[in-house]
């Protein structure tokens, strides 16, 4: 389909809201469009007044609004560069059916599922912010700005199996006419299943005083700026999906198999009332020491035997910490079937519907009557049916044959049925019956007086004249021409926010997770945040701890946040104070330390003197005498006993006042030249006058050390009224062990 234009009448105060959904297969993007509300509620005024924004489908007929990518989003955990060309088809698309006009009005949201969540945190940063970076610089589409969430906020995230729940919870109530009115609370619940887990999320008609803590509030927003609110629990029951439920059940049956059999042959097969009769599969199952074993199962196809060794899956014996729980002792506030209607979908509606051709309203004696016939068949026969259909190329109904709008035969099955469907089909079937009925505890409708012609659509006749109204349970995969998804709720929720509210003291509408105060000590719902955030850390401890008037949504600020770097200044400064006088030492030698080189370096070239280098970083150090005094006492005791002192040289440009010292004398020069440099003879035992020439370098410190002992006693002292001074370069290790500088008096 081409690309809407802005002259067409549909496009008229419409807007656009882009999901994609980035599951553990695939991602797929959904456009979906609503009329501006506003432009609503002028047109039609009371008509919708208490009622929702009408979402539908993206594009005005066709199915372009839908497309989906392989492999899942979670594939690029170590490439994450390879993500711009994995989305780039579906933006593509997602551009070529919004027009440009609208573009930067319309929301994006890349929301992840299930196999991101497995992910270390560090990949889940690495992949969701290479997807950031790509949506903001391939589109010009609305992405948040950056927060707790992430780069690009909550446009791209990895959402929580809660999550999921209530946005599907939102799309049931929405599709259904659940929200319908202000002051209507009779809303449906929502049950998904999918290969890994299963979910609910219903409102509670009674809610106890202490579930509250466990509800989430979902707010939502009528045309006329009306706001109605639900509170919902919502849980998820982890490995209770069809494939782990298989696992653990293929598992626990070869166990069982193992310890009652008495067959001595190597490669059994084990029964399987969960098969259909005569199928043979071969199952693997991971060891402890990290192998697999490979097991046969073999079909007995008995779904009553089925019905019974599945049921002990759910682990209804499972410790209750808080009561009351459904089974794996998972709290689950009580249901009062009386008033509450379920809906289900994924799972529920694929069993039901794609072989028993029995979705819809749900009728236990039906069902239970056709699964029992599936189990027993053949699985030749069951195979070549298989092939008939697909031959015939039978469509729609995937698995009933409708005459005059009722159901006459069942087991035709659609193209889409594939064979892996029809091999698990038993157990699935067997699987959903246990959960809605000894899980869920959804009651089971049976007609003392037989139910042989039972039809589905008959269920809510039925319901009703046994006093239980609407049919509590229904698996549904569509309202008319609009799937029943939780992306279809995140954008019936985000039309919502579009309202005007009808009172300035409303607060913004705001997505059920974020709207669960931070002082909750076990939120219901945890956010799943794989960038680090103080702020966000120091609310998460520490608000649970304060009184509700101290807290982020009381203030409309985070006073924790405003403390903590409050006491982090007043460390830092009085650490600073402490330690201003060393710190005024370092920098008025970090700034004359140079000065004083040239100074003395300018000073040698003048006198001719050979200057030593300067001393390396890990000799010399900046800091205050107080620290290094100690140090300075120790090395000089511990020299002084081991070396004879050494009297130090002036250096001096007038001339030397030495004074008389009987411990310290300088030792001899390594030569003497007979006279100076201006023909002045000189004393080469007592004294040497200066030359203006160079003097070559000085011998090693060894040799100094010798000489000096040797000739101590031999060298008489300095007349006092002698002129001279005597020059001797030293090096540079006997110059660091200079003491101080001894100077005589001049007479």
């Amino acid at each position: 389909m081409p690309p809407t234009t802005s002259s067409d009448s549909w496009l008229i105060a419409r807007r656009f809201g882009i999901v994609i959904d980035a599951g553990s297969s695939g991602s797929r993007l959904q456009i979906y469009s609503w009329e501006d509300p506003d432009v609503v509620l002028s047109e039609q005024r009371d008509d919708v007044w208490d009622k929702l924004p009408k979402v539908e489908k993206g594009v005005q007929e066709g199915d372009d609004w839908i497309m989906k990518a392989e492999p899942g989003l979670s594939t690029f955990a170590d490439n994450p560069e390879g993500v711009y060309e994995y989305l780039a088809p579906l933006l593509k698309h997602a551009r070529s059916q919004i027009p440009p006009s609208l573009e930067s009005e319309t929301p994006i949201f890349l929301l992840a599922t299930a196999g991101m969540r497995l992910l270390t945190p560090v990949q889940q940063a690495r992949v969701l912010s290479a997807t950031c970076k790509y949506l903001k610089s391939a589109s010009s589409f609305r992405i948040d700005d950056e927060s707790k969430d992430g780069p690009c906020g909550s446009s791209v995230r990895i959402i929580t199996g809660e999550e999921e729940g209530l946005y599907g919870w939102i799309a049931v109530n929405y599709l259904m006419d659940g929200f319908y009115g202000k002051d209507n609370k009779t809303t449906y619940g929502f049950l998904d299943m999918g290969g890994a887990s299963t979910q609910i999320a219903f409102e509670p008609s009674d809610t106890l005083s202490g579930d509250k803590e466990n509800l989430v509030d979902v707010r939502l927003r009528l045309l006329g700026g009306d706001e109605v609110n639900h509170s919902v629990f919502v849980t998820t029951w982890l490995g209770y999906g069809t494939n782990q439920a298989r696992e653990r059940y293929v598992a626990k049956t070869v166990e069982h198999f193992k310890e009652t059999s008495l067959q001595t042959s190597e490669s059994p097969s084990i029964p399987d009332p969960c098969l259909p009769k005569d199928l043979i599969l071969s199952e693997t199952l991971p060891q402890i020491d990290g192998s697999h074993s490979i097991h046969r199962l073999a079909g007995t196809g008995s779904f009553t035997q089925c019905l019974d060794r599945t049921a002990s899956l759910l682990n209804k014996n499972a410790p209750c910490n808080t009561a009351p729980c459904l089974f794996d002792g998972v709290h689950v506030p009580a249901i009062n079937f009386a008033s509450s209607h379920f809906i289900g979908v994924s799972e529920y509606w694929y069993s039901s519907e794609h072989v028993f051709g029995l979705g819809g309203p749900y009728d236990y004696v039906q069902y239970e009557r056709a699964a029992t016939q599936f189990c027993g068949r053949d699985w030749s026969g069951i195979v070549n049916q298989h092939e008939l259909s697909r031959a015939q190329g039978i469509r729609g109904g995937d698995g009933e044959v409708m005459e005059n709008g009722e159901v006459m035969e069942v087991g035709k099955w659609g193209e889409n049925v594939e064979l892996p469907r029809l091999q698990m089909q038993c157990f699935k079937a067997a699987w959903i019956a246990n959960v809605l009925h000894e899980g869920i505890g959804i009651p089971r409708i049976v007609d003392p007086e037989g139910n042989s012609t039972t039809i589905g659509e008959q269920v809510a006749h039925q319901a009703e004249a046994k006093g239980l109204g609407r049919p509590v349970f229904q698996s549904v995969d569509s309202v008319g021409d609009i799937a029943i998804s939780w992306t279809l709720g995140k954008m019936v929720l985000e039309a919502s926010k579009e309202i005007k509210a009808s009172s300035n003291s409303s607060r913004p509408l705001a997505d059920p997770i974020d709207d669960i105060p931070a002082s909750t000590p076990n939120p219901p719902i945890k956010p799943i945040r794989p960038f680090w955030d103080l702020d966000l850390l120091l609310e998460e401890h520490v608000s649970p701890h304060l009184p509700a008037s101290l807290t982020r949504e009381s203030l409309g600020f985070s006073p924790i946040t405003i403390l903590f770097y409050v006491i982090v200044l007043i460390v830092v400064s009085c650490i600073v104070f402490r330690l201003r006088h060393p710190l005024r030492v370092v920098r008025r030698r970090l700034l004359r330390g140079s000065f004083k080189r040239d100074l003395h370096g300018a000073y040698a070239m003048e006198e001719g003197i050979a200057t030593p280098r300067p001393p390396s970083p890990s000799n010399s150090s900046f800091l205050p005498p107080s620290l290094l005094r100690p140090l300075r006492r120790l090395v000089s005791a511990s020299t002084s006993s081991s070396r004879p002192r050494l009297a130090p040289i002036s250096t001096s440009l007038h001339p030397p006042l030495i004074r008389h010292s009987q411990a310290s004398t300088l030792p001899p020069p390594p030569y003497h030249d007979a006279s100076d440099g201006f023909g002045t003879s000189t004393s080469t035992s007592h004294s040497h006058s200066r030359a203006s020439s160079p003097i070559t370098a000085a011998a090693p410190d060894d040799t100094i050390m010798a000489s000096s002992r040797s000739s101590v006693s031999s060298i008489n002292p300095r007349s006092r009224n002698t002129s001279h001074m005597n020059l001797t370069l030293f090096p540079r290790q006997t110059l660091s062990r200079a003491n101080s500088i001894l100077q005589l008096p001049h007479e």
